[in-house]
Parts: C-alpha cells; sequence; structure tokens
C-alpha cells in the first residue's frame, strides 16, 4: 500500500474522518431560516443553511466549494449545533471545531475559522429575518 495514502488515515481522528468524509447535510435550502456566506483568504467558501423552530435548530444544511479540512469544519458545526438554542451557537468558536476533530493541522485551522463565521452569518441572518419576517420572502 502507498505510504502516503496509509498515513493519512492512521493520521487522522475517527471523527475527523467521519466529518471530513461525510456529505448527507450538502443541500442547498430554498427559504432557509439563517442563511450565511463566508469566502476564507485561502479562496475556499462555506454556505450555511439553519432550519430554525422556536429558537432551536433543528437542522444545518450547508454547500462548500473548498477542501476535505473545510468540508469536516462545516460538517463539525452542523453536528455541534443542531439541537442548540441560538445562544449557545452563537458560543461556537473555532476552537470548538478544533478540539472535536482532534487532529485538523494548525495550517488548516482557518478551515475552522470561515466554518465559525459562516454559522455566526447565519446566526446573524437569522437575527434580522425574525425582526423583519417580510425580509424573508426576498432572501436566498
Amino acid at each position: 500500500m502507498n505510504k502516503t495514502i496509509s498515513d493519512f488515515w492512521q493520521d487522522h481522528s475517527q471523527h475527523y474522518l467521519e466529518m471530513a468524509f461525510r456529505v448527507d447535510r450538502r443541500e442547498v435550502v430554498s427559504n432557509p431560516d439563517g442563511y450565511g456566506k463566508k469566502t476564507g483568504d485561502c479562496g475556499d467558501t462555506v454556505e450555511f443553511f439553519l432550519t430554525i423552530k422556536d429558537d432551536i435548530i433543528e437542522s444545518v444544511s450547508f454547500m462548500i466549494n473548498g477542501c476535505m479540512n473545510t468540508n469536516a469544519a462545516a460538517n463539525t458545526v452542523a453536528h455541534l449545533v443542531e439541537g442548540k438554542n441560538i445562544d449557545e451557537a452563537w458560543e461556537m468558536k473555532p476552537e470548538d471545531i478544533a478540539d472535536y476533530l482532534e487532529t485538523l493541522t494548525e495550517e488548516h485551522f482557518h478551515c475552522a475559522e470561515l466554518a465559525a463565521g459562516a454559522l455566526y452569518l447565519a446566526l446573524a441572518n437569522y437575527r434580522e429575518l425574525k425582526k423583519a419576517p417580510w425580509k424573508k420572502a426576498y432572501s436566498k
């Protein structure tokens, strides 16, 4: 077996591998309760679509244009905030994402920052739409 491939599987945690390869949350949601899109300096982009009821995040879906590390970070955000209330979701930090993944390298920590930033934008959008519900019809 190719040493590089073998090293990849051995060098990453189970959480990292699960989140890096998981694709079931990749979905564009029409008329989400909260939407956020952020592009990082590296060129990767994360879009989050939140479905929220009574200030509880029922589901998080996303689209990315980026690397495996960005996919892992976006999946981790979804995993960690689903079922949480809005205030708890605002407490999510890039360090929480990296801690959950266990083996996200320091050189890819910006992927966790990117995913957290897109989440904050989606949460801010939810707050804005909650104050002015008529805007939802005109948002993504």
